[in-house]
């Protein structure tokens, strides 16, 4: 297996039922959080972690993802003519981030398919996963912290969260043993969206993950589980398990901020919170959002 990690995988097949009608036309990983699509942020954390080599798990209807990461020249040369070099700048910015790919998944036959859908692009080596209904915030770096903790323990490697034991139903949870560093846990067990009665932890599983390619050999013969869909935690519970052949699965607890984007609510509070930390539009953004919350006392 490689020893430095180049390829990532985004699974972005989904239909995005829970934004209807904006996603009717639309793929919801092109919904704009402030001023860029959701599926930027992503690819832009996938590259700032060093991954050059990505993989874009899609389906029907999501032309406007590569249409995004590609070239316009018309628009690059009105807008060079016109000395707009500011807007010009972000409009190359994500042609330029990574060498993107594309493969349709086919069946909607859930994450785990998606991933396994990635076999022959990734091959006998390593590589992350990326999900993105769950955005990292830039300041907070995760993945590359992921990704050296792959590389020492030569292990599978999840992103933890902890959360509310009232939400732990919305997430994969671990079961975990410590190790010698607080910050990361030997994952022993995982549960798909387990009641809170039933959840060994409160340390949900978020949509990061850096993968020995044993993985695939698991996800060939994993069963549909929960909704009827091939389960990644369903498999990655086989790896856990099964330390000695596949190098076990660890967590790395990840304690900074996340957006998650996956439903609406989530999302406008994604927008916002982004929002109000930007140099330009914060200053104003703040003091109105202040006025207007006061209006409800």
């Amino acid at each position: 297996m490689s020893s430095e990690i180049t390829k990532a995988v985004i699974p972005a097949a989904g239909l995005g039922t829970r934004f209807l009608p904006a996603t009717k036309a639309m793929p919801k990983e092109m919904l704009p959080v402030v001023d860029k699509p959701a599926i930027q942020y992503v690819v832009e954390e996938a590259a700032a972690a060093g991954l050059t080599d990505l993989l874009m798990v899609t389906g029907r209807h999501k032309n406007a993802l590569e249409n995004h990461f590609d070239r316009m020249t018309e628009l690059e040369s009105l807008l060079e003519k016109k000395g707009d070099h500011d807007r010009l700048a972000k409009v190359r910015h994500p042609t330029r981030l990574a060498d993107i790919h594309y493969l349709r998944q086919g069946d909607p036959l859930g994450l785990g398919h998606a991933v396994l859908r990635a076999k022959m692009h990734v091959g006998d080596e390593p590589f992350a996963v990326l999900l993105g209904d769950d955005l990292i915030d830039i300041r907070d770096p995760l993945l590359a912290r992921m990704l050296v903790e792959q590389g020492a323990r030569n292990a599978s490697i999840v992103a933890l969260m902890e959360v509310d034991p009232s939400q732990i139903h919305l997430y994969g949870c671990a079961a975990i043993e410590p190790t010698d560093d607080p910050d990361v846990v030997r994952v022993t067990g995982l549960v798909e969206k387990p009641s809170a009665a039933d959840a060994p932890s409160n340390l949900a599983i978020i949509g990061r993950y850096v993968l020995r390619p044993e993985v695939f050999d698991v996800l060939e013969h994993t069963l549909p589980g929960k909704g009827n869909e091939i389960q990644l935690t369903d498999a990655l519970q086989e790896l856990a398990t099964t330390p000695d052949a596949t190098g076990g699965v660890f967590g790395v607890i990840f304690r900074g901020r996340r957006y998650d984007t996956g439903d609406l609510l989530n999302y406008i509070k994604a927008v916002l919170r982004l929002a109000v930390d930007r140099e330009d539009l914060g200053p104003d953004l703040r003091p109105w959002l202040q006025d207007f919350v006061a209006g409800f006392d």
